[in-house]
């Protein structure tokens, strides 16, 4: 029977193998993933769409001053121009500056997932594996009764093996959210040049500071997991296929809420900040 005990190994091994990459992908920046050739075509799709931003700022800012304006006295009004002109002014510093504001953003959400990872320290105590007396049980199970055992082993492979997916999904996603964010943040930032389509630019922003902060999030699901993960699960009695099933079950329902917590990470962050 040391196929079916393989068979679990194996998804246990891969979704400890997960959380190990979740943790390295969460210690490296966008300029660092996939060695950073990734970072090179959105800085160089970011400088292209530059010159839509400049152009659209111009529209922004002429578009402001004709909802605000009433009649062209206004303009006689130092601080009405004032407040135009620090509107143009800003948005054409964000345009230029966009990277720098959007790493300065990531950078302030990175430190606060490092603060929390030196906390911790690793996901050594989050790996899952199969208790000894669980390994026994299964090599002194006969053929027949190998049947139900291995269907209970199969359902329990697939959905570690899905859930593993799932994660390893959600934090890619947020590396290309984050690419597409930056490759697109001068049309966003343009929007700051007239009072009236400012909202816009600020919404852009508070999105952008929700995903970055998502990271937090999951690393803090993963400290709450590995506390949890630490302590013995569950693995009953009797046959090998009730002792196969009641841990499965323990371990599935906390493995069930690292992935749940993972996936709506976004929609904690904008819950907890109002973002």
């Amino acid at each position: 029977m040391s196929w079916t005990a393989e068979l679990l190994n194996g998804a246990l091994d891969r979704w400890n193998e997960t959380l190990d990459m979740i943790w390295e992908l969460l210690t490296q920046s966008p300029d660092e993933f996939k060695g950073g050739a990734v970072w090179g075509t959105i800085v160089n799709i970011n400088g292209a769409v530059q010159a839509i931003g400049y152009a659209l700022l111009v529209l922004f800012f002429c578009l402001g001053i004709c909802r605000s304006t009433i009649n062209f006295r206004d303009f006689r009004r130092p601080e009405y121009a004032l407040r135009h002109f620090i509107y143009f002014v800003a948005a054409k510093a964000a345009i230029t500056y966009g990277m720098e504001l959007m790493e300065a953003v990531f950078e302030i959400g990175a430190g606060i997932v490092n603060t929390v990872m030196s906390r911790l320290g690793g996901m050594s105590g989050a790996s899952a594996t199969m208790p000894q007396e669980i390994l026994d049980a299964i090599n002194d199970v006969g053929f027949l009764d190998s049947i139900p055992l291995w269907l209970v082993s199969l359902l329990g492979t697939l959905a570690i093996t899905v859930m593993s997916f799932i994660l390893i999904l959600v934090v890619y996603g947020r590396f290309f959210k984050i690419y597409i964010y930056t490759a697109m943040s001068p049309l966003a930032l343009a929007t700051f040049g007239g009072e009236s389509t400012s909202s816009v630019g600020k919404t852009f922003l508070k999105s952008y500071a929700g995903l970055c902060l998502e990271g937090v999030v999951i690393v803090l699901s993963c400290v709450i997991f590995s506390a949890v993960a630490s302590t013995t699960p569950s693995v009953g009695g009797g046959d090998a296929v009730s002792m196969v099933w009641s841990y499965l079950q323990d371990v599935a329902f906390n493995m069930v809420m690292l992935t749940v917590m993972i996936f709506t990470s976004n929609a904690v962050v904008k819950e907890m900040f109002g973002l």
